[in-house]
């Protein structure tokens, strides 16, 4: 996030897209209440009425996968109608000429034959989210999760390039994060192009400066993603270890998933829980839950906290950090002897220029967001305020294109997937938590009342719903939440393995599975 998230009540205007943020982050949606609570005004742009909607002062209910097509027309309309902050665009873009002439043709017109949404509603929001003097945009993996999602991302930045509405109190553009230390993963260098602090794996420098850390030879290429490890599994790639994760369960094209962890020679999973991934494990490690383990997490906002162990772990499990240092000493690996996360963390504010003010002691309190550039250095809540990294904001060229595939008279109908507020990701915590069931005991297909009625659906019973990838059973239930044509599902029971349907494009810069659109049919169980 750019921005703290106590700035979600200082915004004249919310911009939530792609986000169903009381479902799927319902502690920070209340700095959303607040803020309308006060005088707020919320646009929100989803496909299904989820309950932000309810809360909103204006709504686009767009075709799922046509993001670039509103935020194009949305930029058209704000250079349309001198809108855009021209100062800020001088003194801290570059790329606006070309920018310019390339959305003069997004018409909200043309916009709206590919959205489904009125002409007008696209003006209103544009001239609302420009017109403001403090604008924020929010939004999740319904942004990211599509074959353009790098180009919903950077059409969202362009949007706040052009107003200003960035780098100042009450704006900025906040990607909401799905785990509480995923931010923290992406920082210590979880990521196939970069060292721990977003240093870029091709720089020399870099380069240099970890082959002395470790001692060992490193490339100056990018490492891949896992779309591309499990791609190679069983050829290139002969052994796996996933740490954490229910790959099986999670992950687009469920089939190519378990074929592809089934064709290593050996897989190794640390996990909490026996998960449907750990049972395809030759080895399974028991790690240590939140409670039962000392460390650090930086979270959404980029504030970097200390977790402290409350209870001792039960029978053999172990930290993460512990189970994969004793992995690389047995490797022969130097300068894994850790004895504690202290020694860790220390290693990474050493390494990382955005945690060089930091060490374990300083942290203690949990005040501090990075950068944090130098000791006695405050920390950095709002990003952006002078300058951006790199001197300038580059406004980027980006066009509409289809999802991966498109409905089609044998898929007539759009899927779209996304959490529930009831069941974390893939319930391997929440769906061993006894009496949880109450508030949500089995998946649904959630359906518009209208389609039940023309699609002869009977609420509550099985229908077998496919794709061009497999199929799976699964009962339906009426809402008005789904847009007609649309229907919607989670990925959260292993008996209804939605991922079996999903998977078939992906980003082609962050390889990214195009989750939130996938055409599917639904049929009477008894014709399969």
């Amino acid at each position: 996030m750019s921005n703290p998230l106590a700035d979600m009540q200082k915004p004249e205007v919310i911009f939530c897209i792609g986000t169903n943020m009381t479902e799927c982050h319902p502690v920070a949606a209340t700095g959303i209440k607040k803020a309308i609570a006060k005088g707020s005004k919320m646009i929100v742009a989803d496909p299904r009425r989820i309950g932000l909607a309810d809360l909103s002062h204006l709504y686009l209910p767009l075709r799922v996968g046509s993001d670039v097509a509103l935020l194009l027309a949305m930029a058209h309309v704000i250079q349309r109608e001198g809108l855009a902050n021209n100062d800020f665009i001088e003194t801290r873009t570059k790329g606006i000429q070309d920018f310019l002439n390339h959305i003069e043709a997004f018409t909200p017109e043309w916009a709206a034959t590919i959205t489904g949404l009125n002409p007008k509603d696209i003006e209103a929001a544009a001239i609302l989210y420009a017109s403001a003097n403090r604008s924020a945009i929010y939004y999740t993996l319904g942004i990211t999760e599509h074959i353009c999602g790098v180009d919903n991302v950077q059409s969202l930045s362009n949007l706040a390039l052009m107003t200003g509405h960035i780098g100042k109190e009450g704006t900025g553009l906040n990607p909401m994060r799905g785990q509480n230390n995923i931010q923290g993963a992406g920082d210590s260098g979880a990521l196939p192009n970069n060292y721990p602090g977003f240093q870029s794996v091709l720089v020399p420098e870099h380069q240099a400066k970890f082959e002395k850390q470790y001692g060992r030879k490193v490339d100056l290429e990018k490492g891949i993603t896992k779309v591309a490890a499990l791609n190679q599994c069983g050829n290139q790639i002969r052994a796996m270890l996933i740490n954490g994760e229910n790959t099986l369960i999670s992950d687009p094209d469920r089939h190519h998933c378990q074929q592809a962890l089934e064709s290593l020679d050996h897989l190794v999973v640390i996990d909490i829980f026996l998960t449907e991934t750990a049972e395809l494990a030759d080895v399974v490690l028991p790690a240590t839950a939140f409670a039962e383990t000392d460390g650090t997490a930086t979270n959404t906002e980029r504030r970097v906290q200390r977790l402290r162990a409350a209870v001792s772990p039960p029978g053999k499990a172990k930290p993460d950090w512990w189970i994969i240092a004793q992995m690389a000493q047995r490797l022969g690996l130097s300068n894994f002897d850790y004895q504690h996360p202290k020694a860790i963390f220390n290693e990474l504010c050493r390494l990382s220029p955005v945690y060089a003010g930091l060490n374990w002691e300083r942290i203690e309190d949990g005040q501090y967001q990075w950068p944090v550039p130098e000791v006695g250095h405050p920390g950095t809540p709002v990003l952006h305020q002078d300058e951006f990294v790199n001197g300038r904001g580059v406004f980027k060229i980006t066009s509409y294109r289809d999802p991966h595939e498109t409905i089609s008279n044998e898929y007539p109908i759009w899927l779209t997937t996304g959490r529930r507020l009831t069941s974390y990701h893939t319930r391997t915590q929440t769906g061993r938590s006894a009496g949880i069931d109450y508030l949500l005991a089995e998946e649904a297909l959630e359906v518009n009342p209208n389609d039940m009625k023309e699609w002869g659906l009977t609420e509550g019973e099985w229908y077998y719903l496919s794709s061009s990838k497999g199929g799976v059973k699964i009962r339906v239930r009426a809402t008005k939440k789904s847009p007609p044509g649309t229907v919607f599902a989670s990925f959260s029971f292993s008996d209804v393995p939605i991922n079996v349907l999903t998977g078939g494009g992906y980003d082609p810069i962050t390889e990214t599975a195009e989750l939130k659109v996938c055409p599917v049919k639904i049929e009477p169980v008894y014709n399969r």
